[in-house]
Order: C-alpha cells, then structure tokens, then sequence
C-alpha cells in the first residue's frame, strides 16, 4: 500500500481530508484517460442497467457494500480505456436488453478524463447514463459539473452521508469540515438544470432522528 494511504480505517484513525484521498487514490487507479475496474455486468436495479465497478473512493463510509477494492486499490482492478469501458457496457447492454448503464462500486466522478471521455461515447446513443456519486468532486469544483452540461442522456444519483459534521466524520471517515460539498454538489446542478436526485443515507440504525430532521432542513433551504 502506498505510504500514508488510509485504507481499511479504525476506530480512533485520524480523520483524512477527502480531496487529497480522491488524488491519492487517483494515482492509484487512473492512467491518462484509463481507468481501474474490477468487472462489469447486469443488475436489477433501476429497473434493470448495464454496470462498470470501478476501484477507489475517496471516502470510507461505514455502510459501504463495495469489497476490499476500495481500500486496497493498488491490489485489484484492471485498467480500461473509455472506449473499453463503452464496448462492455454496450455489449452487457444489448445482451441483457436493459437502457440504462452506469459505473459505480467507488466514486465515478475520479479519473475525470476518463469518465467525459465515456460519456461523449456515450452521447447520443439510446441509453441513460446514471451517475452515482457521492458529491465531494462535483461540490468542491463547480466547473466540473459545467462539463457535465453537455450531455443530454445523464442523470446523477447524489448520496447524502450525513446532516452534521460530526455525522460525516464519524460515517465517512472524511474531516467533519467537508461534509459540505455534497450540498455544494446539489446546488451546482441545481444552478445548472441538470436532472439528479439525492439519496440520503438515513436510516435511523445509522443517523440520529435530530440530524435527519437537519438534514431535511438543509436540503429545503437549497430548495430540494
């Protein structure tokens, strides 16, 4: 593992800053416009879509489902270039007849090069493109999400961690005084008419009753 990397974390670790974890990690798994993912394949959800799961986060949430490729990103993966990436999705796509695809599994919005270069691939063919993202990218540079204004077919999924700093740092690992740029992220598109949704990361087995109600809050104020 590379030096100082914070991978799998533990109780009592030293609370990172998330923008310089999504660079570290970007040396990591991106090469020029190439990037690491782990597979690609079919699934149900979203009412059925054509998937990429890439390596590497730039958060450890506590709820995360993905596998050790988040933590060990030097460890898994293969890189694929946009045009690779777009052949498997495609040919998932046609074989399975879903409409939708997307990449998930780590955080999509690292490896910039590589994920515009997949969606103008992307662009202009019958399909969604459903980004899922957890925000900290797109809310600290809001010329990243101008970028994104130039594709017709995408839709992103924003997922809220947390309504407090202390929530945010306790859930994700991440310093408390970022957990900011996902709302960040929510204005940017909402400024720039890009079609999402949030999904809050709330149930109350994770999030106190009193944070959600702030969460909630936050968001009426931004206008969601």
């Amino acid at each position: 593992m590379k030096e100082g990397y914070p991978g799998y974390i533990k109780p009592g670790h030293e609370p990172f800053d998330p923008l310089e974890l999504a660079a570290s990690t970007e040396e990591i798994v991106c090469k020029d416009s190439m990037r690491k993912y782990t597979d690609f394949y079919c699934t149900g959800v979203y009412g059925g879509i054509s998937t990429g799961y890439t390596v590497g986060c730039c958060l450890r949430c506590i709820f995360c489902w993905v596998d050790l490729s988040r933590d060990f990103p030097e460890e898994y993966g293969r890189f694929h270039s946009p045009e690779s990436a777009f052949e498997q999705l495609l040919r998932n796509a046609k074989k399975d007849r879903v409409k939708r695809m997307r990449i998930s599994g780590g955080e999509p919005t690292l490896c910039r090069p590589h994920l515009l270069g997949l969606l103008d691939l992307i662009e202009g063919t019958s399909y969604m493109f459903i980004l899922e993202t957890n925000g900290i990218l797109l809310g600290a540079d809001e010329g990243y999400v101008k970028e994104l204004t130039r594709y017709t077919n995408i839709h992103l999924r924003v997922s809220l961690k947390a309504g407090s700093p202390d929530g945010f740092q306790i859930r994700t690992g991440a310093r408390g005084d970022f957990y900011e740029l996902p709302y960040r992220a929510v204005r940017h598109l909402m400024k720039e008419r890009i079609s999402f949704n949030v999904a809050a990361m709330s149930d109350s087995r994770l999030m106190p009753s009193e944070e959600r109600a702030a969460m909630l809050s936050k968001l009426k104020e931004i206008g969601v």
